[in-house]
This record gives structure tokens, C-alpha cells and sequence, in this order.
């Protein structure tokens, strides 16, 4: 692989277990996954040109960042928070999404001469549950989606703002499964029956990852077969 290759780097903010850059690591670009505990996404500063993250003492070229990737916390924001000890709390959970998306206009702030129409960040999206909070604070998606539209088993709709080019969508064809009453006779989609993410039980989350990772952190994995989509259509 060349020299150019290496500089590409890709910013995977609140990465977790970097199941969403994973695509982009395996072909070679310079991922850097940037999530707890090692480093704190909104403890970062900007200087000379360096993104830096004190915690790690960790500074990236900024001219060299060529996507990221950003996955803040959804805790505050889901609608499936209802038996929390702890009070819903957005202004906490923004700001994560303050810091994420102030690293990612910090690598557009870049000088440049009046004629060029390019900037070194070639892509970003910022993804969270649909079914949440933050749509009231960034409005609509740029593109929605559930896992089994890109073939993964599973309900979990999920919303990503940012500019990139959309991931092509390649769902399992339309089986039909044995007609009953309550479809008035007519075949039922098995998209249709297809399990709830909140439903599924604990070792069939990630099963790939049980054993490895807590039920949190496999709560947040991204579907791998999505994440291998969106890194075709973002090369």
C-alpha cells in the first residue's frame, strides 16, 4: 500500500469497540478510535494545525484527516430510557455531541486559496438511535436506516446526520411466510416479524462479541455488514 494510503486517517469519535471503522482499518487507512477510556472526545484542543487529545498526549495532522466517524452516547437521548435511576439529562448528553462536532468543523476551518472547492475532510456522519432526542437539537436525518435493510437480522432504526455519500441498501429478499387473519389473509413479509433489537436476549447481542465485551458495549456495535456498506459508498 503507499504513502498516500497511510495518510488517510479516519476519526472514529466514541468509537467503542471500532466495529464502524473496522472497513476502513482492514483496508489500510490510519484509523484512530478515539473513545473511553483512553482518551475523552470532549477533552480535545486544537493547535498549529493538530487535533489533540491531552489525556493520551495523542496529535493528529488535521490536513490529514480524511473521514470521520462519530457515535456519541445515546443514553440521554432514546426513548427506550423509561426505567433510569438516573434523571434524563440532555444537556449532559450534548456535550458529547457539542465536541464531536466541533472537532469535525475544526478540520473544515482550513485556509485555503478562493479558488479551490475541495477541503481535506472528505466525509462525516454522526449517528444515534431514530427513535430519540436529537433530532430536536440537529432536525432531520440525512439518511435513516435498520440493520436488516443491509442484511443483519434485526430491528434498530438508526439516524445519521453529516455529508457523505449513502450507503446502498441490500436487503434479504421479501420472503412470504404463512398467511393468517390478522394480515386479512394476505402473506406476511418476513421483514415484518423481524426481532427488535430490545428484545433480543443478552448472548444474542453481537453474539461474535459475547464473552468479550459487556452488554453496553454490544449494545453500540455497529452492524458490521452496514459498516462495510457505508465504507464502500465512502472510500
Amino acid at each position: 500500500m503507499g504513502e498516500n494510503m497511510k495518510k488517510k486517517i479516519i476519526l472514529d469519535l466514541c468509537g467503542g469497540t471500532g466495529s464502524w471503522s473496522l472497513p476502513y482499518k482492514d483496508a489500510g487507512y490510519d484509523v484512530r478510535v478515539i473513545t473511553l477510556p483512553a482518551n475523552d472526545v470532549c477533552c480535545h484542543l486544537v493547535h498549529n494545525g493538530l487535533l489533540m487529545f491531552p489525556k493520551s498526549l495523542e496529535s493528529i495532522q488535521i490536513k490529514n484527516i480524511y473521514g470521520i466517524l462519530a457515535a456519541p452516547p445515546c443514553t440521554m437521548f432514546s426513548f427506550a430510557r423509561t426505567n433510569a435511576k438516573k434523571p434524563r439529562d440532555l444537556k449532559e448528553g450534548m456535550e458529547c455531541v457539542r465536541a464531536c462536532l466541533d472537532i469535525i468543523w475544526k478540520c473544515m476551518e482550513v485556509k485555503q486559496d478562493t479558488v479551490k472547492k475541495t477541503l481535506p475532510l472528505q466525509f462525516w456522519a454522526l449517528e444515534n438511535p431514530y427513535h430519540g432526542f436529537l433530532k430536536k437539537f440537529l432536525s432531520t436525518p440525512a439518511f435513516t436506516f435498520d440493520p436488516w435493510e443491509f442484511g443483519d437480522g434485526y430491528q434498530k432504526r438508526t439516524a445519521l446526520w453529516g455529508h457523505f455519500n449513502e450507503p446502498k441498501k441490500n436487503p434479504v429478499p421479501l420472503i412470504p411466510e404463512a398467511r393468517d387473519s390478522t394480515n386479512r389473509g394476505k402473506p406476511i413479509s418476513i421483514w415484518r416479524n423481524k426481532t427488535k433489537f430490545d428484545y433480543l436476549k443478552s448472548k444474542d447481542i453481537h453474539p461474535e462479541a459475547f464473552g468479550k465485551f459487556d452488554r453496553q458495549s454490544r449494545r453500540s456495535i455497529t452492524p458490521a455488514k452496514f459498516a462495510q456498506a457505508f465504507y464502500q459508498a465512502n472510500l
